[in-house]
């Protein structure tokens, strides 16, 4: 008997603050950019920062209590194979089906009508690819 255990990638992500700066984001995060990408739009919470390139998307969890602990996670955008992006009054949901099962959930909230709409370009880019 075979079955699928359904099992999510990551916990849930509630991303608020947009870093409108590519030069404000930590060196950790900078370094996972090559040479041939571009930063297209990242976010932050109080400890976690989401970064969205042309070509892949980057997650880092960090734990406060545990100052070394870092979890990075690369999703290149190929290894989607399905996604939804859910708009609610000052909320964006994106949901994605990765290759492997494993299940992404990433919140943004506090978003007005522009970083909904930047949002959207960045879902539209990724479902592309």
């Amino acid at each position: 008997m075979a079955y699928m255990k359904f099992k999510e990638l990551t916990k849930y992500f509630d991303f608020k603050t947009e870093v409108l700066d590519s030069s404000l984001l930590p060196e950790y995060v900078v370094e996972y950019i090559e040479e041939n990408e571009k930063s297209m739009l990242a976010y932050k919470n109080s400890k976690d920062y989401i970064l969205f390139t042309n070509h892949k998307m980057l997650l880092f969890d960090r734990d406060p209590l545990a100052a070394y602990y870092k979890k990075v996670h690369i999703v290149p955008y190929k290894s989607i194979s399905t996604g939804a992006i859910n708009f609610m009054p000052g909320k964006v949901e994106l949901l994605f089906s990765l290759d492997s099962g494993y299940q992404l959930h990433i919140n943004f909230v506090g978003m007005n009508h522009d970083k909904k709409e930047n949002l959207k370009l960045i879902f539209k880019q990724i479902m592309k690819e």
